[in-house]
């Protein structure tokens, strides 16, 4: 699928480990890595202008509300430049910059670049999307268009159905212990098989957000009925084109995964691919439950937390944070009632953006245990050297949150 999209893009047939020049249809950065690349723009190449302002876009996520006198004075830079440009700047509260772009901009066949890792979120929608440096983005910002080699491929194919209590979460963190974190590096990872197609695009971007952590490029889904779907939902129907992989196509690796051999999975610290079943962890008490991020904070992942914290309440001694991925997940959870559940069971309910999951505005302390449902657990990922992180899926997050302890979904009463 990646040779597909690049090669349409460049109107010439490429191939694995080709080094070609690519238009680029969205660019787009945060305020954690925009001000280094409008920096790069000015100093370097000197200009401010961008290329096209449709095509860049701006976004206030990874410290929002602003903590600090020097992130509003980085805000601010952003503003200016996006006033300059006349381009889209997203302000604190809008959400994740990946669902951003999941719900306004990516479809099938565009190339999106982001100046963040999770970029390769996008290929949920059939997109060649990939994260790149600010470097890198003051180029394209600038030009329109960016070089890159054309990945091998990985066909990972999950056959079956997810049993009861598992999720794409599990799925890929099943995977992910199966292949290490640089099982795939520099490949296009694409999720194939009879489970992937049951999933909601919404579960399909939790892999694709995740293909970094195997080291991929980018993490593509086939293109069909249930894209088609989502692109209608947020009124862009328009922008639909199917994408799969031809019959024949031939992939550098593969991997078959039956759906039945996937447990709950936990990712302990201090790595994404070490990775045992939930029963390894039962019972390991917790200060602190983190449910959102970019990676499992959409409106299917709330209704999740809320249906199994309905009535319940959260264990004295731990804290449960809920962070919505947009504004618009934020308003329709409202609008159903999931909000109202959350708080009543005790949980701290934030604005949409990253929180939790960079430590810039929500921050462990020392010797303190999260379980959490974001994408990563590196050490001094959520602003604390001296604590540790351990990754679940939205429901064993839920359930643990109400015990206190790291908890088995399948044997809690949900």
């Amino acid at each position: 699928m990646a040779e597909k999209i690049l090669s349409d893009k460049t109107g010439n047939k490429v191939r694995p480990n080709d080094m070609i020049t690519v238009p680029v249809n969205l660019a787009f950065a945060h305020d954690g890595t925009l001000p280094l690349a409008i920096e790069l723009m000015e100093g370097g190449l000197g200009t401010r202008t961008v290329h096209d302002s449709k095509k860049v876009i701006a976004i206030c996520d990874h410290a929002s509300p602003s903590p600090s006198e020097q992130v509003s004075n980085v805000q601010i830079m952003m503003r200016t430049f996006a006033r300059e440009n006349e381009i889209d700047c997203y302000e604190n509260g809008d959400g994740v910059c990946h669902q951003i772009v999941l719900e306004k901009h990516a479809a099938p066949y565009k190339v999106i670049i982001g100046a963040d890792s999770h970029t390769c979120t996008h290929g949920a929608l059939g997109a060649f999307a990939t994260g790149m440096g600010s470097t890198d983005m003051a180029a394209i910002m600038a030009y329109g268009r960016t070089w890159l080699k054309v990945p091998p491929s990985y066909r990972i194919e999950i056959t079956g159905e997810l049993p009861d209590h598992v999720y794409s979460k599990d799925a890929f963190l099943y995977l992910c212990g199966k292949i290490t974190a640089d099982g795939a590096t520099y490949m296009s990872m694409e999720f194939l098989g009879s489970a992937v197609s049951e999933m909601s695009v919404e579960s399909r971007a939790v892999m694709s957000n995740m293909a970094i952590e195997a080291g991929g490029k980018c993490g593509l889904c086939a293109a069909d009925e249930k894209t088609r779907e989502f692109l209608t939902r947020y009124g862009r129907s328009d922008e639909y084109v199917p994408l799969s992989p031809d019959d024949d196509a031939d992939y550098a690796s593969e991997i078959v995964i039956a759906a039945d051999d996937i447990e709950p999975q936990i990712a302990a610290p201090h790595r994404v691919d070490n990775v045992s079943p939930v029963g390894s962890y039962t019972g390991l008490p917790l200060d602190q439950v983190c449910i959102g991020s970019c990676t499992n904070g959409r409106i299917e992942d709330l209704r999740i937390a809320a249906r199994v914290l309905n009535q319940k309440k959260v264990a004295d001694g731990t804290r449960l944070v809920v962070y919505p991925a947009s504004r618009s997940v934020l308003l329709q959870a409202i609008a159903e009632g999931v909000i109202t559940t959350l708080v009543e069971a005790g949980a701290a309910v934030c604005a949409p953006g990253c929180g939790f999951c960079i430590g810039r505005t929500v921050a462990l302390g020392d010797g303190e245990t999260v379980l959490s449902t974001q994408n990563r657990n590196f050490k001094g990922r959520m602003g604390n050297n001296n604590a540790e992180i351990y990754l679940s899926s939205v429901e064993t997050a839920a359930a643990s949150a109400i015990t206190g302890e790291i908890t088995d979904p399948r044997e809690a009463s949900i």
